[in-house]
């Protein structure tokens, strides 16, 4: 669990409020609009109405006690800017910024982003994988080599163990979950044996998957 401070509330902050509180961290929420927090009231920790580019406001929620600041704040770019910098100069520990273009990141890290995200740019190039590559359930991007993806099992594969099939030697990926009758399996033993359809969740380059996929 942990301690983490959300700052401005768009679609993106509440959905990701509402992840947060599901995985029992403490939140608590600031937007200088009380309409924008008010579903949000009895779900979090703590919720405050304040405008965040004012430091006095910002020194009043305790800035350094927090794990991460996410800084959600999509519609003003210059306002997001502002107030990474000053959540950094107030003892941040872990500043995450909200990014829709290069040039934005590239200020929010000089300006005290420890970390900046796409979320637009994200979803788009996962369903953009998932749509474009036969058997791609889920995508996560690790690097631009490497990612995470949830595919179905080879059907030869049905009654045979990791161990037997011998995965990553003869397919150059890394089983990391078995998704199998609604439940995911985290780093399974090489004894489990696979059920007619169960989903591998692997990682791997392109080129590996597309020659594991072929065999689908």
């Amino acid at each position: 669990m942990k301690t983490i401070l959300i700052i401005g509330t768009g679609k993106f902050g509440h959905h990701l409020c509402h992840r947060l509180v599901a995985m029992q961290n403490e939140v608590m929420i600031v937007d200088n609009n009380e309409e924008h927090i008010r579903d949000l009231f009895t779900q979090v920790t703590s919720a405050r109405v304040g405008d965040c580019t004012n430091p006095d406001v910002l020194k009043s929620l305790g800035i350094g006690n927090f794990d991460i600041i996410i800084v959600c704040i999509a519609e003003n770019f210059q306002n997001s800017l502002e107030v990474t910098s000053l959540v950094k100069e107030l003892g941040g520990k872990y500043v995450i910024s909200t990014a829709s273009r290069d040039i934005q990141a590239k200020f929010l890290l000089k300006n005290g982003a420890d970390e900046v995200i796409y979320p637009d740019r994200d979803i788009a190039y996962n369903l953009a994988m998932k749509c474009s590559a036969d058997h791609v359930f889920d995508f996560v991007e690790l690097t631009d080599e490497y990612s995470i993806y949830e595919v179905p099992i080879v059907k030869e594969w049905v009654g045979k163990t990791i161990r037997e099939i011998n995965v990553r030697a003869n397919y150059n990926v890394n089983i990391i979950g078995i998704v199998s009758g609604g439940e995911t399996i985290i780093m399974p033993s090489a004894d489990y044996s696979f059920a007619s359809g169960d989903h591998i969740k692997v990682i791997s380059d392109q080129n590996s998957l597309k020659k594991l996929v072929k065999r689908i």
